[in-house]
C-alpha cells in the first residue's frame, strides 16, 4: 500500500513540476515581450518618426498597465483558479503581441503595450500562486527562485537571437514570434495545468480587495520590503530592457548583435542568480543582511559603469577616453548576480504575514516590483533627454541606495 502511495505522491510531484514549468514559460514570454524595445528602440523611433527618448517613456505604458492589473488578476485567481486565468491572459498576450507588431505610430504602439501589460500581468503570479498553495514554505522559497530563473530565459531570447531577428527581418518580427510563443504556451498550460476548483475564501468586492492589498503594502512590517521592491526589479529591468542596448551601442560603439551578446551574458547572470541566492540564503540564513548587502553592491556597480563613460572618473583614472566594452561586460554580469536577491523579498514577505493574507501580501510586493519599474522607466526617459545616459545610470544607483536605506530602517525590528 505504501509503495502505491509513494508512487502516487511521486506522480503528483511530477505533475506539479510540469504544471509550474508550463506556467513559468508564460513568465518567460512576459520577460521577452517587455525587453524587445531594448534592441529595437532606434528602429521603431525611425519608423514612428519620434525621438527614441519619447518612445522610451512611452514603453512605460506597459509597466503601468502591468502594475495596475496585479490586484484584479490576483482576485480573479482566488475566485476562478489558476488555469482559467492563465489561459485568458495568454489569449490576451497573443492579441497584444499581434497589435504591437502591426503598430504604425506611437499611439497604436502604446495601445499594443497597454494590452500586453494587462495580459502579461499575471504571468509571474500564476506559477507563484500554484506553488504557494501546494508547497511548504521552505520549498516555496526554492521554487520562487526557480520560477524567476525560468522566466528570465525570455530575456536571453531577447538578447542575441532577437538582435539577429531584428537585423534580418525588422523589429516587427520580434512581436510575431512572441505571438506564436503565446499560442504554444497556452497549449502547454491547457494540457499540463490541473483544473482545480477555486477556493472561494474571499468573496469581498474587487475594490475592497484592492484596498486590502494597498493597506498591507503600506503596513509597518511590509513597508521596508515594499520600498526595496520599488527599486530592485526596476534597476535590472530598466537596465536590461531599455538602456543597456543604447548604452552599449551609442556610448561604447558596439553593433546591435555585439550589444545583444553582452545583454545575453547579463541575462545568464540573472537566470543563474535567483537559484544561487536561494542556495546561499538556505546555507547562510541572515536574509535581511544578504538582501541589503547585495543591493548595495549592485548600486555601486551601476555607479562604476556610469563612471566608465567618456571623460568620467574611472576612464580618467585609467588614462583612457572611455572604458572598453569588456569592462561593461564584467559589470553587467556582477549586477545581474547582485540584484538576484529579489525573490528573497517574497520569502521575507511570507514570514511576516499569516497564511490568510499571504496571497495579498505577495501581490503587494509584486505590485511594488512592477509599479517601481514603470516609474523608473518613465523617469529615466526624462533624465536621459536632459542629462544623457551616464546620468540615467547614476540616477538608478541613487534610487537603489535610497531603497536599501528605507528597507534597513523598517526591517530592523524583524531581523
Amino acid at each position: 500500500m505504501s509503495a502505491v502511495a509513494n508512487d502516487e505522491a511521486g506522480h503528483g510531484t511530477r505533475a506539479l513540476i510540469f504544471a509550474l514549468v508550463a506556467l513559468a514559460c508564460g513568465h518567460m514570454l512576459s520577460t521577452l515581450l517587455r525587453t524587445i524595445p531594448a534592441l529595437s528602440l532606434d528602429l521603431m523611433a525611425v519608423d514612428f518618426h519620434v525621438q527614441p527618448q519619447a518612445l522610451a517613456s512611452l514603453t512605460s505604458v506597459y509597466h503601468f498597465a502591468f502594475a495596475a492589473s496585479q490586484i484584479p488578476v490576483g482576485a480573479a485567481m482566488d475566485r476562478f483558479g489558476v488555469r482559467p486565468v492563465s489561459l485568458s491572459l495568454l489569449a490576451g498576450t497573443v492579441v497584444g503581441a499581434t497589435a504591437s507588431g502591426f503598430a504604425t505610430g506611437p499611439e497604436s504602439f502604446a495601445f499594443g503595450q497597454l494590452l500586453l501589460g494587462i495580459a502579461t500581468s499575471g504571468m509571474l503570479m500564476c506559477p507563484m500562486t500554484l506553488a504557494a498553495k501546494q508547497l511548504s514554505a521552505a520549498r516555496f522559497g526554492l521554487w520562487s527562485g526557480a520560477i524567476l530563473s525560468i522566466g528570465n530565459i525570455g530575456m536571453l531570447l531577447s538578447s542575441s537571437p532577437l538582435a539577429f531577428v531584428v537585423d534580418t527581418y525588422g523589429w516587427r518580427a520580434g512581436f510575431w514570434i512572441a505571438a506564436a510563443g503565446g499560442i504554444a504556451v497556452a497549449l502547454a498550460v491547457f494540457a499540463l495545468v490541473p483544473n482545480q476548483p477555486a477556493e472561494h475564501k474571499d468573496d469581498s468586492s474587487p475594490l475592497s480587495q484592492m484596498i486590502e492589498v494597498l493597506r498591507l503594502g503600506l503596513s509597518r512590517p511590509l513597508r521596508g520590503l515594499i520600498a526595496l521592491a520599488l527599486v530592485s526589479l526596476a534597476t535590472s529591468l530598466v537596465l536590461r530592457g531599455l538602456w543597456g542596448g543604447p548604452w552599449l551601442m551609442q556610448v561604447k560603439g558596439l553593433s546591435r548583435v555585439e550589444a545583444g551578446n553582452q545583454l545575453g551574458a547579463y541575462t545568464l547572470a540573472m537566470i543563474a542568480g535567483p537559484l544561487l541566492m536561494g542556495m546561499v540564503d538556505r546555507k547562510v540564513g541572515h536574509r535581511r543582511e544578504l538582501v541589503a548587502g547585495t543591493h548595495t553592491i549592485a548600486a555601486l556597480l551601476v555607479v562604476l559603469m556610469a563612471l566608465g563613460a567618456p571623460h568620467y572618473a574611472v576612464a580618467w583614472l585609467f588614462g583612457v577616453e572611455v572604458m572598453p566594452p569588456q569592462y561593461d561586460l564584467v559589470l553587467f554580469v556582477l549586477i545581474g548576480l547582485a540584484t538576484s536577491a529579489q525573490p528573497l523579498l517574497f520569502g521575507m514577505c511570507r514570514q511576516l504575514v499569516d497564511a490568510q493574507t499571504a496571497g495579498k501580501a505577495l501581490a503587494a510586493v509584486n505590485l511594488a516590483f512592477f509599479l517601481g519599474t514603470a516609474l523608473m522607466q518613465s523617469m529615466s526617459g526624462a533624465v536621459a533627454s536632459v542629462a544623457g545616459l551616464p546620468a540615467v545610470l547614476l540616477f538608478m544607483a541613487a534610487m537603489l541606495l535610497v531603497g536599501v536605506t528605507i528597507f534597513l530602517t523598517y526591517t530592523s525590528q524583524h531581523s
